[in-house]
C-alpha cells in the first residue's frame, strides 16, 4: 500500500477503506508518512469530505492509537458532555454536580483553554489547591465514592489526532466537518463513558458561524457516537453573545457556585437544564425530558448539587470554603467600567470580541505556554434585548493592568445599541439523526 495511492482515491471522492485509513493513522503515529502527504490527504478530505463510515473508521483508529478509559468497574451509566466551546461558558461546572447528585456517574475529562478564557480546567485551577491531574485509578476511585470528577487527559489519549490536527492549524484544513468529528470522538470515545450528549454553539463566538454547518457537525458527532456505540444527541445552542453575565477563571466560577446556590442567570440555567435533563434521560433516571429537568431543578432547591460541587472540590485537594467565601480566589487589583455611549436598547453583544478582550486582560491564552491571570475578566451588566440608558455601566473589566486603550477597543467594538432588538434564542434545535 502507498500512501500516494490513498491520497489519489481521497482526491478522486473515492471513500477510503479500513485498511487504508489504518495505514494512515499508523503512518502519522510511527512518522513514517512525510507531513507533506499527510497534509495532501488532509487538503482531499476538505475538498471531497468522508462518509459516517469513513468518519467512524477514522475516529476509532485515532482513539486506539492512544491510551483509552476503561470505566466498566463504576457502576451505573456513565454519562459525559462535550461543548464545543464559547465565551462564559462554565456550563460543565454546575451541569455536572446536578447531573452527579441525581446519582448518575459523570467522569469527566476537560482540556485548558486557548485564546478567548480559559478551559474548564483552568477555572478549576481558580480554586486554591484544585488538582486536575489525577491517575487513572484517583479518577475512577474518585466517580466510585462521589460520583463525579473533572480532570485533565491521563495518559496519551488520540496522539495521531494530536499530530493531525497541528497540521490542519497550518495548512487550513481546521474547518472541515469530518475531521473536526473525527478529531473530537475519537477524544469522547477513549475517555470510556457509555453516553454523551454534545453542545455544539453557534454564531458570532462560535467556531460554527452559520446554523447549518453547526447542524452538519452535531449530525456528523451523533452519527459516528452511534457506530461506535455511545448513546449520543446534540444541541445547538446560540453563541452570539457571551453566555452568563461573567467571563474570566473565578468570575465563572462565582457565577457557577450562584446557580447551583439558585442565583444564577437564566440563559446559563437554561442551557444546563437543557444539557442535563438529556443526560437523566441517557443515565436511565427519567422516562422523559420534561422529568428529568424537574429532578435537575429540584438538585438546586434541596442544595444536593452544591454539595456535590463542593464533595468534588475536597476530593480534588481544592479548599472547600470557596463555595461560602468567594475572596479565597484569585481576584483583579481593580474594577473599570464601560459605560452606554447612548440609551436604547442592546441590539449587539459580540461574544468572541468580548472574549479577546477577556483573554487581553490575561484570562486567556495566546500561547500554550503562557500563564493566566485567575482573577481578571469583564463581567457583562446587560444582554441582547436589554434597555440601557446612557452612562449606565454595560460592563465591568476586572484588570490588574492601567492601560486599558485595547480591551476597551474590543468591548466598544462588540456593542451596539439601538431604539429596538430581540433577544437571541438559546437553544435553536436538538439534533437527533436516525
Amino acid at each position: 500500500m502507498r500512501m500516494v495511492d490513498i491520497i489519489d482515491h481521497k482526491r478522486q471522492g473515492q471513500e477510503l477503506t479500513d485498511e487504508e485509513i489504518q495505514y494512515f493513522v499508523d503512518g502519522v503515529v510511527n512518522q513514517t508518512i512525510p507531513d507533506y502527504q499527510i497534509s495532501a490527504l488532509l487538503m482531499a478530505i476538505y475538498f471531497q469530505s468522508m462518509t459516517t463510515s469513513e468518519q467512524t473508521t477514522l475516529t476509532m483508529k485515532m482513539m486506539e492509537s492512544g491510551d483509552h478509559l476503561d470505566l466498566s468497574s463504576i457502576p451505573g451509566i456513565k454519562v459525559d458532555k462535550h461543548s464545543t466551546g464559547g465565551v462564559g461558558d462554565k456550563t460543565s461546572l454546575p451541569l455536572a454536580a446536578m447531573v452527579a447528585a441525581l446519582g448518575i456517574p459523570v467522569p469527566m475529562i476537560s482540556g485548558r483553554g486557548l485564546g478567548h478564557t480559559g478551559g474548564t480546567l483552568d477555572k478549576l485551577e481558580a480554586i486554591p489547591g484544585f488538582k486536575v491531574d489525577l491517575s487513572e485509578e484517583e479518577f475512577k476511585d474518585q466517580v466510585k465514592q462521589i460520583g463525579l470528577a473533572i480532570v485533565g487527559a491521563t495518559g496519551e489519549i488520540a496522539p495521531a489526532d494530536k499530530y493531525i490536527y497541528a497540521l490542519r492549524d497550518v495548512t487550513d484544513t481546521v474547518d472541515s466537518i469530518p475531521l473536526i468529528a473525527s478529531s473530537i470522538m475519537s477524544k469522547k470515545i477513549a475517555s470510556g463513558t457509555d453516553a454523551l450528549i454534545i453542545d455544539v454553539k453557534t454564531g458570532a463566538g462560535a467556531f460554527m458561524k452559520a446554523e447549518d454547518d453547526a447542524v452538519k457537525l452535531a449530525e456528523a458527532l451523533v452519527r459516528i457516537g452511534r457506530q461506535a456505540g455511545l448513546d449520543c444527541k446534540a444541541i445547538i445552542s446560540d453563541m452570539n453573545q457571551p453566555l452568563g453575565h461573567k467571563v474570566g477563571n473565578t468570575l465563572e466560577i462565582e457565577e457557577t457556585l450562584d446557580l447551583l446556590k439558585g442565583k444564577g442567570p437564566a440563559d446559563l440555567l437554561e442551557l444546563v437544564l437543557t444539557l442535563g435533563s438529556q443526560m437523566v434521560v441517557m443515565g436511565k433516571k427519567a422516562s422523559d425530558i420534561a422529568v428529568g429537568r424537574k429532578m435537575l431543578e429540584q438538585t438546586i432547591e434541596d442544595g444536593s448539587a452544591l454539595a456535590k460541587f463542593k464533595a468534588m472540590i475536597e476530593a480534588q485537594g481544592g479548599d472547600p470554603r470557596v463555595v461560602d467565601d468567594y475572596s479565597l480566589m484569585p481576584h483583579a487589583k481593580q474594577k473599570v467600567d464601560f459605560l452606554a455611549p447612548r440609551s436604547g436598547v442592546i441590539s449587539q453583544l459580540t461574544a468572541d470580541e468580548i472574549g479577546v478582550a477577556a483573554m487581553l486582560l490575561g484570562g486567556g491564552r495566546q500561547k500554550s505556554d503562557d500563564q493566566l491571570n485567575y482573577g481578571v475578566g469583564i463581567e457583562v451588566h446587560k444582554k441582547i434585548g436589554e434597555i440601557v440608558t446612557k452612562g449606565e455601566p454595560v460592563f465591568t473589566i476586572h484588570t490588574d493592568q492601567d492601560d486599558l486603550t485595547e480591551v476597551k477597543a474590543l468591548l466598544r467594538a462588540s456593542l451596539m445599541v439601538e431604539e429596538t432588538a430581540q433577544a437571541p434564542t438559546l437553544i435553536h434545535q436538538i439534533v437527533d439523526p436516525k
